[in-house]
């Protein structure tokens, strides 16, 4: 691994000298100030797509899987294009603005909880202009500073928590999308409400294609072998595809996408869902306060996820000062904003930082070059939908599993389980995001948690106001119903 530039390196940073750059290249993106070369960057950004353009194909499969309050599902291939033409665009505004090697697209978790909570309450164009809300909230937050105050707010212990609790709700997510784990019908009169399989059995090729792939994945990054997430999805792909084709499984064995050999390996993009947005629409459907929710829960499920990686992948390369900040700081997290905002008018879901990014940071990457390489390779992809629609989600949702690991290996150990007054709020976020099927519950059980046992210790004054106003947001939220009935709304 080459060796990480220092701050003093940088030709933002207050002091030390810098090498002299080569050309015009080097000179804009700072390649020899940072101790690099164009060919690091160039590796730094192929290995950061491959690490993450599993995303092209889970995005599409997360989001097309729900239903809007109609019953109307989001078309497969249109959301292959969103997915790609904004992981694109944002990445590499990313590269040129920002100057980092941090690449953006659909973030999982948020995916789930636009598709699994704000559709089915409203239409795709109302939740996707919840998102966009919610980007222009973080970078009201980011230009007034208040970003960092909130994120100081949040004790660290209740942000690993809700970190974790995301990353055990999508990997459930992926156990009943694969049909690994299935919902016992209210016919069965049993107080268990999940089971194995179908019936309590494995059952059919599908289900095979899932273990396969996710013992694939484990095994690949166990050996720390760079892209194993979409080595498993393209490899279980083909699998599904010749099982299928010797089989010849009917269409709704597989779910929305079957998979068979495509017609053609390029296509013309479809930008269908580009635009398709509406931004009040949502408050008229479910109201002001739970709409106001909603936007807060999307932006927190994203807030602290990027604020982690940000300040990862800059310490991991040695661009972050003792204080965690990195050069630009203050448009780094503004294009984090963008990219959220920039998601929603996608209506593909918000766009944030990758932890994946790290793939490329190992191989050299120090430049906003590196982002400009992964980018194009994103907007390259266009052309090659019909290869993503066709990939079924038996394959692709071991992934959900791997990526929830890896969220809880690196989160868990940093909670404080000897005070309890963090323990406990933290324990009960992780639990109630997966076991209520809501991150929206989970955030709120946590932070009102955490409130009550500080307060009931006689440390309610360590409280942060700002947390304090988060806590009595989500209990209004909690309490909706019987005060709606109490003012005669219901």
């Amino acid at each position: 691994m080459p060796t990480p530039a220092t701050p003093q390196a940088d030709a933002d940073s207050p002091s030390g000298a810098t090498p002299e750059p080569k050309n015009g290249l080097d000179r804009f993106f700072q390649i020899s100030a940072r101790h690099s070369t164009v060919s690091r960057e160039l590796r730094g950004g192929l290995a950061t797509f491959f690490a993450m353009a599993y995303i092209v194909i889970l995005n599409p499969i997360i989001l097309a899987g729900g239903q809007d309050m109609n019953g109307h599902h989001l078309d497969n291939a249109q959301l292959v294009t969103a997915t790609a033409l904004v992981a694109g665009v944002t990445t590499v505004l990313m590269g040129v603005i920002g100057n980092v090697p941090i690449a953006l697209a659909a973030g999982l978790g948020i995916n789930a909880l636009v598709s699994l909570q704000l559709a089915p309450k409203m239409t795709w164009p109302d939740a996707m202009g919840m998102v966009v809300w919610a980007g222009i909230v973080l970078m009201i937050l980011v230009a007034s500073g208040l970003r960092q105050r909130v994120m100081d707010a949040i004790p660290n212990g209740l942000r690993r928590a809700i970190a974790i609790g995301i990353g055990l709700f999508i990997s459930l997510v992926g156990l009943v999308d694969s049909g690994f784990v299935s919902r016992n019908p209210d016919s069965a009169h049993t107080t268990v409400p999940l089971a194995l399989g179908t019936g309590g059995q494995l059952q059919g090729w599908p289900v095979l294609v899932f273990v396969l792939g996710l013992a694939l994945m484990f095994v690949l990054t166990v050996r720390k072998i760079k892209g194993a997430i979409l080595i498993g999805i393209v490899v279980m792909a083909v699998v599904a595809i010749i099982i299928n084709t010797i089989a010849d499984l009917p269409d709704s064995a597989w779910g929305l996408a079957v998979p068979k050999i495509p017609d053609a390996l390029v296509g013309t993009p479809d930008f269908g869902l580009v635009g398709q947005i509406s931004l009040f629409g949502g408050f008229q459907k479910v109201g002001l306060l739970t709409g106001c929710l909603f936007v807060f829960t999307v932006l927190l499920s994203g807030f602290f996820d990027a604020m982690g990686t940000i300040i990862g992948v800059g310490e991991e390369s040695g661009l972050a000062d003792k204080n965690g900040q990195l050069p630009r700081m203050g448009r780094i997290l503004m294009l984090d904003g963008i990219g959220v905002a920039g998601g929603g008018l996608g209506s593909c879901s918000a766009n944030t930082c990758f932890v994946e990014s790290t793939a490329g940071v190992g191989e050299g990457a120090r430049t906003g070059l590196a982002n400009v390489v992964t980018g194009g390779l994103f907007l390259l992809t266009l052309v090659f939908t019909p290869l993503a629609t066709v990939v079924p989600s038996q394959a692709a949702t071991p992934a959900l599993l791997v990526v929830g690991f890896l969220i809880m290996a690196s989160n868990v150990r940093e909670i404080d389980w000897s005070d309890f007054t963090v323990a406990i709020p933290a324990f009960l976020t992780i639990v109630s995001m997966p076991f209520t099927y809501s991150i929206t519950t989970g955030i709120g059980v946590g932070v009102l948690a955490f409130i009550l046992l500080r307060a009931a210790t006689g440390r309610f004054k360590e409280i942060p106001w700002l947390l304090n106003a988060v806590g009595l947001c989500f209990l209004v939220y909690f309490l909706l119903n019987p005060i709606e009935q109490a003012l005669g709304l219901k």
